[in-house]
């Protein structure tokens, strides 16, 4: 059956990860993604490598794995936007689309005639997405920036990281970047909200979503702590403020995950590892009691966790009511039982040969399923197409455009030596 949006078409002038990660996520639901790429060097994330995508010679296409994780099942054209005329491109392009998604610095599109304001009045329904650092307002409004500044500025990187009374303690960025993943969801929840309200009022509307305001909101729980209490929230590493013992415990062979949620569950865990006595020592038989006394319990658990491999304690665990997990590697994920059977890889064939290995999208509905329709494309490799049918131009006006170099078609990626 038809993707969920497979009615929707959608013009991406984004590029790096949370605009991507937006699109792909608007194309993996069904939608025809429009991706624009400059000429010759395209999104910065194709040379953000290695590793590289193997091509079917055992070699590297110059398209880097960072770029394949974020561009699958959509369609790229090359366009100089720096020129009048693919400026103009874009605009007949924009009458075409539904929704448009640009994560241009703050006035950028404005000075191409590519603004919201601007297209607005060449197609009234259009949404439009625009997702910054700092948002479209504010004395910060035009400041460039990466994830990494906004898990800084946000805050997350004082509450991640190591305890600072503990070896390595500091401020800690997360190693995914989530400002940028959870901004693409935001624009993506806020794009499928403005299509709803559309179906209503027979408008569209300017979306600004920015990774300030996203990290910000990310750390909500903590910080309705402090609003409540005037406490600023530190770094706990892998322990809990709330909850304990609910963290990382080293074994004989390696570590693993405690998490318990309540009384009830602390008091299964003391029966199954043999030390039922610290189940009624008055120090730690309400959670309360634990928090407070967080450090003499661990100490208590971490030496009876440390006698025994991993692999006995998650056996031992597995059937009870105690949550517990391995840490795992990527290699083991892939391995995990219940991850294969949910077929959380997707390999795809590129399009100079060999195989793109993806994480598969999480969304599973039930009518409309996710399909992998389109391996993430070579730079230009749809302008032709696209130009030809969605705008109708003939084989000669795209020749003549081609001539000009205000687009690029066709862009076979250079082979790089084999470095691995």
């Amino acid at each position: 059956m038809s993707g969920a949006l497979s009615h929707i078409r959608v013009l991406d002038l984004t590029r790096v990860l949370a605009g991507p990660w937006c699109t792909q996520m608007l194309a993996d639901l069904g939608a025809d993604v429009i991706k624009v790429e400059r000429p010759v060097s395209g999104d910065d994330t194709r040379h953000w490598g290695p590793p590289w995508i193997p091509d079917a010679d055992g070699g590297n296409t110059e398209d880097s794995a960072y770029f394949s994780s974020t561009n699958r099942n959509k369609r790229s054209i090359a366009v100089d936007l720096a020129s009048p005329q693919g400026q103009a491109l874009v605009r007949e392009l924009a009458r075409e689309c539904d929704v448009l998604v640009e994560n241009y610095k703050v006035g950028d599109l404005a000075r191409y005639g590519l603004s919201y304001a601007d297209l607005k009045s060449l197609n009234p329904g259009l949404i439009y997405c625009s997702i910054t650092g700092y948002g479209q307002d504010g004395p910060y409004a035009k400041r460039p920036g990466y994830d990494f500044i906004f898990q800084g500025e946000g805050g997350l990187m004082s509450i991640n990281g190591e305890r600072d009374d503990k070896a390595g303690g500091g401020p800690m960025k997360s190693a995914i970047a989530v400002g940028d993943v959870l901004t693409g969801l935001n624009a993506t929840i806020g794009i499928l909200a403005a299509i709803e309200s559309r179906h209503l009022t027979g408008a569209g509307q300017h979306i600004d979503v920015a990774l300030l305001d996203t990290v910000v909101n990310f750390g909500s729980n903590q910080i309705a702590s402090y609003f409540a209490s005037g406490k600023i929230p530190r770094r706990w590493g892998n322990e809990h403020p709330n909850l304990t013992p609910y963290q990382t415990f080293e074994t004989a062979d390696g570590h693993i995950i405690i998490a318990c949620g309540n009384d009830g569950q602390y008091r299964k865990l003391c029966a199954l590892i043999g030390c039922a006595e610290l189940a009624t020592d008055p120090r730690f038989m309400t959670m309360s009691q634990r928090n407070i006394n967080r450090d003499a319990l661990t100490s208590a658990l971490g030496a009876i966790l440390r006698s025994r491999p991993s692999a006995h304690w998650l056996s031992l665990l597995a059937e009870s009511e105690v949550p517990s997990g391995s840490i795992n590697n990527y290699e083991q994920v892939f391995q995990h039982p219940q991850v294969a059977h949910r077929k959380m890889r997707v390999d795809m064939p590129h399009p100079n040969g060999g195989t793109i290995g993806m994480v598969a999208n999480p969304i599973r509905l039930s009518a409309t399923p996710v399909e992998y329709r389109h391996p993430p494309p070579l730079r230009g490799q749809h302008t032709a197409e696209v130009l030809a049918s969605v705008l109708g131009k003939t084989s000669a006006a795209i020749a003549e455009l081609q001539s000009d170099n205000i687009i690029e078609t066709g862009a076979q990626p250079c082979k790089t030596a084999n470095t691995h």
